[in-house]
């Protein structure tokens, strides 16, 4: 299951880009709570006992300086009473930025980049994967297929927006 606050367009596909690529925080910070207080049928953030922001190469940290999903992932856990965990899964193989790439481009990019460093940690937990933009759904399709393979309950994915 995946959600998303909004569409990645017009004043949101702004702030997002004021947020992650020119470093404006304090967005990243408001966007987390408007994320908190998401409702949807069939999707209640409540349900969830674990919330992981999906995680950049150590590389990419360097060059942007901080990982956008975990600003917003704490500012959903400074509302809710749902504990973060943004060391467990790691995104170990540097890849290409997705962003000039199609679907089966991006697939192949990630495939294989994260994997668990403890699966006790999220053996039947059931897993909130935060990201600020879903495009075609690879990179967290593949972060929760390795959540799953090392023993999650289950993975549902809240980002910011949904491309259109």
């Amino acid at each position: 299951m995946a959600r998303a606050v909004g569409h990645y367009e017009s004043t949101l596909l702004e702030a997002i880009h004021n947020f992650k690529y020119r470093g404006k925080i304090t967005f990243g910070k408001i966007m987390g709570r408007l994320m908190a207080e998401y409702k949807s049928p069939n999707f209640n953030i409540s349900d969830f006992t674990l919330i992981i922001p999906v995680p950049l190469h150590s590389k990419r940290l360097r060059e942007r300086g901080f990982n956008q999903s975990v600003i917003l992932a704490r500012e959903i856990v400074r509302i809710l009473p749902i504990p973060m965990d943004f060391l467990t899964l790691k995104r170990y193989t540097y890849t290409e930025p997705q962003i000039h790439l199609g679907k089966k481009e991006r697939e192949s990019n990630v495939r294989g980049a994260f994997m668990v460093t403890d699966p006790d940690k999220i053996k039947d937990r059931k897993i909130i994967l935060v990201d600020d933009v879903y495009t075609t759904g690879s990179t967290v399709k593949e972060c929760a297929r390795m959540l799953m393979k090392n023993g999650a309950q289950t993975v549902a994915v809240l980002t910011l927006a949904r491309a259109v």
